[in-house]
């Protein structure tokens, strides 16, 4: 009978160890958070279990977000801003500064598109809300012309990729990986790059509730991801050599993409507040939103720490 009572005491008590163990659901684009944590080996020993979600774009990662079907995820600062307005309960709780190289408006080797001003009138590919659609507005803006004055078409990246190979848009407003991928393995070419136009800016984003009831888990992996970040940019050929194994594409697709894009973590601060306000100002103006958004009250400082570790270890 003890050994009866001791046992059922053990499987009592690992049931309820189980139940407690905490679970982040981590949503990710392919080639980008997940692939960079494995590559550096940063997943060792994790006190928690991650359940990871894989989606082809920022927006479907922020749709799931809003479903409550994932916790946390990475996103570009523009269609955070467009997630936020349209009142998905998320902050920003972790940044990434980059390049904007290649972030770019794309045509086919063969285009005679030379400029943003050869485009006027004609169709342009990106996703709503997307860092694509935030180039697009901000180049428009920067060459004083109306949000009006190309033909913005809605695609995924897949259909886009498709459109531009078809001929049905002009040019794709699209970021890294797939600049590097149409240049180097399609022969297209940039012809409108974001330097110096948008603010190079991405977040690692969660849920308010997640906030509230899994800190502890967000507050380590937000530090882990740091140091991540951290090692792929001073590891460019082991990075490489893993993502490419993930990803399926060539090593000199990502070892472009990573010098091009050159990601370094970031504090939320007074100047990443400042530039997220900068985008949220650009939508407005725009019209792609309606309301204008403080971006201090959607960004979390609370999570600094970590990254602040991070950032004083080089």
């Amino acid at each position: 009978m003890k050994r009866i009572l001791a046992g059922l005491a053990v499987a009592l008590a690992m049931t309820g160890a189980a139940q407690a163990e905490t679970v982040l659901r981590i949503g990710d684009q392919k080639g980008d958070a997940r692939a960079v944590l494995e590559a550096a080996g940063a997943l060792a020993d994790l006190p928690y279990r991650i359940e990871w979600s894989e989606f082809p774009a920022a927006a479907p990662l922020l749709e799931a977000l809003n479903a409550d079907a994932i916790d946390a995820g990475s996103v570009g600062d523009a269609p955070f801003t467009f997630a936020a307005a349209a009142g998905v309960p998320v902050k920003a709780i972790a940044a990434i500064r980059s390049k904007q190289d290649g972030l770019a408006i794309v045509v086919p080797g063969d285009s005679p598109v030379k400029s943003l001003q050869d485009l006027v009138g004609k169709n342009i590919g990106t996703g709503r809300g997307s860092i694509g659609h935030q180039l697009i507005l901000a180049a428009l803006e920067n060459a004083g012309l109306k949000p009006d004055a190309v033909n913005i078409v809605f695609l995924l990246p897949a259909e886009a990729k498709a459109a531009l190979s078809s001929g049905a848009i002009d040019g794709w407003s699209t970021w890294e990986p797939y600049t590097s991928q149409l240049e180097l393995l399609e022969g297209a070419r940039r012809v409108v790059n974001g330097n110096g136009i948008t603010p190079g800016l991405s977040f690692f984003v969660a849920r308010d509730d997640a906030i509230d009831g899994k800190r502890e888990a967000l507050q380590d992996f937000v530090g882990r991801l740091a140091k991540a970040r951290n090692w792929g940019t001073s590891n460019y050929p082991a990075y490489a050599a893993s993502w490419s194994k993930l990803v399926g594409l060539p090593e000199n697709v990502a070892l472009q993409y990573f010098a091009r894009r050159d990601i370094h973590p970031a504090a939320i601060d007074d100047a990443v507040v400042s530039d997220e306000q900068r985008t949220i100002d650009l939508y407005l103006r725009a019209g792609l939103i309606q309301t204008k958004l403080d971006a201090g009250a959607i960004l979390d400082r609370s999570f600094n720490d970590p990254v602040l570790a991070e950032l004083g270890k080089k």
